[in-house]
């Protein structure tokens, strides 16, 4: 082999490690690439994960303030129940989706499935929640128709009631007696006319019931009080009492009578056995718990 084919294959094996050289450099370079960009869509892909676990957390977060803000506008104790019971698996979600990693992709999907199962359970609710509320605006409304209702008929019977008193008011004054021509004459014991104190001995009250076809017939028993000028009352006994308005009352005089609705004159006799001053007296005439009668006079010592 000469000198000339010797430089020849020299430069060929020189050629061929530069070109293997050149290929191996590319190979390298090629790896080094594939590799950066394997790598950087891991960093995109964990950071799309991550976004997507945040989206996540807020929709299961805003799904459990739904709940929350159902529960105020349900009175339904079962419903309330239920939703009790929704909210709290909607929380356990969101404790498993706050661990779980962001490479776990698959967990992460199965918790997508199932915050929409939740909000087409939550979609339920918000209907019988509806509902129900429509039904509740029905019965207030309803309540409210039967309130007013009770309050005017309330409004109306006591209306009628008033009307029933003032009725019944009439009736009882027109039926009520009356005493006139009341008169009360002191006498001697002769039977005649005195002025002055020292000689009477009896006082005639003297009066006629008038007639009233309206009142009740029958037995009555009239009451008459005579009153000094100091407000005491002449009586026999303190133990001589009737019912006036409520209060027990001492009486002067009573007489029994049978009163048959036309007029009835009556005449009583007290006797003087009580010393009597000069002054303003007064007679009053009961009947029926009522004051039918009074009328004022004088007595005189001179």
């Amino acid at each position: 082999m000469n000198t000339e084919e010797k430089e020849n294959k020299e430069i060929n094996r020189h050629s061929l490690l530069i070109v293997a050289i050149i290929v191996l450099v590319l190979v390298i370079a090629g790896g080094g690439y594939y590799i950066y960009h394997q790598q950087e869509q891991m960093t995109n892909l964990a950071e799309t994960f991550d976004l997507e676990k945040e989206t996540l957390a807020d929709e299961y977060n805003e799904l459990s303030l739904q709940y929350e803000g159902y529960k105020f506008q349900v009175g339904n104790d079962s419903l309330l129940a239920l939703l009790n019971t929704e909210q709290a698996k909607v929380q356990n979600l969101m404790e498993e989706l706050r661990t779980v990693k962001v490479t776990n992709a698959k967990r992460i999907n199965e918790l997508k499935k199932e915050l929409e199962t939740l909000r087409k359970i939550m979609r339920n609710y918000v209907i019988q929640i509806d509902s129900l509320n429509q039904a509740n605006e029905q019965l207030t409304k309803e309540k409210n128709q039967a309130v007013q209702r009770y309050r005017q008929a309330s409004t109306e019977a006591a209306n009628l009631s008033k009307e029933l008193e003032k009725q019944t008011e009439r009736v009882s004054m027109a039926s009520k007696l009356d005493a006139s021509g009341i008169s009360v004459t002191p006498v001697n014991s002769r039977g005649k006319e005195v002025k002055k104190i020292k000689q009477m001995e009896q006082f005639v009250v003297s009066f006629r019931i008038v007639k009233n076809i309206t009142a009740p017939v029958g037995e009555k028993t009239l009451y008459v009080r005579l009153k000094k000028p100091d407000d005491d009352i002449l009586v026999k006994n303190r133990g001589n009492l009737f019912t006036f308005e409520g209060k027990e009352i001492n009486y002067s005089m009573k007489r029994l009578v049978e009163y048959d609705g036309e007029e009835l004159p009556v005449t009583m006799y007290w006797d003087i056995e009580e010393f009597l001053s000069p002054g303003t007296y007064r007679v009053d005439i009961f009947a029926d718990g009522n004051l039918i009668g009074q009328k004022k006079f004088e007595l005189s010592d001179k």
